[in-house]
C-alpha cells in the first residue's frame, strides 16, 4: 500500500514518513498540496495522510481535486491538522477526507486510522474482483500452478523497461503498469467454458480442437465486461477484458480473435504477449519439453515485427536476464 504524506512542515512530514515507513509502508511525501496533487496523478498512491494549512495549495484544495478528478481506484484522505474544533472537522469531511486525526497525534492512533483506511480499499476492490470470479463458478476451476505469478512479473519487468526507454509509449504509466500487474492473471479465465476433452488433451489440437480453443479469448473478454457494467469507472478491468480479449492478436494482424495488428491491439495486450509466450516456451507441456532461455528469447526475437511489437521486443530483451531470475523464482514444483 502506498501512502502519500503532505506536510509544509519539514519535521512533521519525515516524522510521519518515519512512522510509516517503519511499519512497512511505501511512503511518498510532498510538502504542499499542488506537488501532492502531481504525484497522486503519477504515482497513484491509495492512502493520503495531509496537513490543512500548507502554502501555494492547501488541504482543502487538495482533497477538492483528488474528488474531481477521482480515478478508478479510491483515494482515501486522513486530515492530520492542530485545528480541533468539530466545525472545522465537518468541513474537511464535506470537502471529500474520509478521517480526520487532530496534532498531536498518537502513531497507535494514527496506525489504526489507516488499517480503517485499508479495509475500505480492499473491500472497494474485492468486491469487483470477486463478482468477476464468482462467474467462474458457474463453470469451473482449472490450477495453473505458478504460471499466473511469472507471467505477471514478466509483464511488469517488461513495462517497466518500456517506460523508462526513450520511445516510451505515450499511454504507458504507472497506474496502467500497476494494473497489468493485478490483472494479467485474469488473461486465460475464459478457459473455463472450453470442454476438458479439448483443455486437458495430452498433446496437439486438431484444427477443429483449435477453433474450439480460441474462443476462450472472448469469453473471458465478455466475463469481465459483466464485471465492467457494475463499475464502468474501474480502469482495471477493462485493462483485464483487453488482456484477456486480445492476448492472443499478433502485430503483423495474423492472430485471434479479430486479426487486429499494430497498435489496433492494446498496449497491455501486446505487452502481455510476449510474457505469455515466453512462458509457454520453456514450460514443459504434454507435447514438448522446456526450451531452455536462450532457445526461448531467441524464438522471440524471430517474431519481432510479425508475432510480437518491435518496441515492446526490445524492452523485453533489456531486461531478459530479470525475467530469468523471475522463471527461477516461481519454478512449479
Amino acid at each position: 500500500m502506498k501512502i502519500l504524506v503532505v506536510d509544509d512542515d519539514f519535521v512533521s512530514r519525515e516524522k510521519l514518513v518515519v512512522i510509516l515507513s517503519t511499519n512497512g509502508y511505501d511512503v511518498v511525501s510532498a510538502s504542499n498540496g499542488k506537488e501532492a496533487y502531481e504525484i497522486w496523478i503519477t504515482q497513484n498512491p491509495r492512502i493520503i495522510i495531509t496537513d490543512w494549512n500548507m502554502p501555494v495549495m492547501d488541504g482543502l484544495g487538495l482533497i477538492s481535486k483528488i474528488r474531481a478528478d477521482q480515478r478508478e481506484d479510491y483515494s482515501y484522505i486522513i486530515i492530520v491538522t492542530g485545528r480541533n474544533n468539530i466545525q472545522d472537522m465537518i468541513k474537511g469531511i464535506e470537502k471529500g477526507a474520509d478521517d480526520y486525526l487532530t496534532k498531536p497525534f498518537n502513531k497507535d492512533e494514527l496506525q489504526v486510522r489507516i488499517k480503517a483506511g485499508e479495509r475500505v480499499l480492499n473491500i472497494l476492490s474485492k468486491d469487483i474482483v470477486i463478482f468477476a470470479l464468482a462467474k467462474l463458478a458457474e463453470s469451473r476451476d482449472e490450477d495453473t500452478g505458478n504460471h499466473l505469478e511469472r507471467v505477471r512479473f514478466y509483464a511488469k519487468s517488461i513495462a517497466e523497461k518500456l517506460i523508462a526507454s526513450s520511445n516510451r509509449p505515450e499511454e504507458l504509466d504507472r497506474v496502467l503498469i500497476e494494473n497489468i500487474f493485478l490483472t494479467s492473471p485474469l488473461h486465460d479465465i475464459g478457459k473455463v467454458a472450453i470442454p476438458d476433452y479439448i483443455l486437458l488433451k495430452p498433446g496437439r489440437l486438431n484444427n477443429q480442437e483449435f477453433t474450439i480453443m480460441k474462443t476462450h479469448a472472448q469469453i473471458g473478454y465478455e466475463t469481465l465486461k459483466e464485471a465492467i457494467k457494475r463499475a464502468p469507472n474501474a480502469n482495471y478491468l477493462t485493462v483485464a477484458a483487453h488482456i484477456a480479449r486480445y492476448h492472443h492478436e499478433q502485430y503483423d494482424g495474423n492472430g485471434y480473435p479479430k486479426g487486429l495488428q499494430e497498435d489496433q491491439i492494446p498496449l497491455a495486450a501486446r505487452i502481455f504477449a510476449i510474457a505469455d509466450v515466453y512462458d509457454a516456451l520453456v514450460s514443459k507441456r504434454p507435447y514438448k519439453e522446456p526450451f531452455a532461455h536462450e532457445r526461448a528469447i531467441s524464438i522471440i526475437k524471430d517474431g519481432k515485427g510479425t508475432h510480437f511489437d518491435p518496441m515492446v521486443v526490445d524492452a523485453f530483451f533489456d531486461c531478459h536476464e530479470d525475467i530469468k531470475d523471475i522463471r527461477a523464482r516461481y519454478l512449479d514444483t
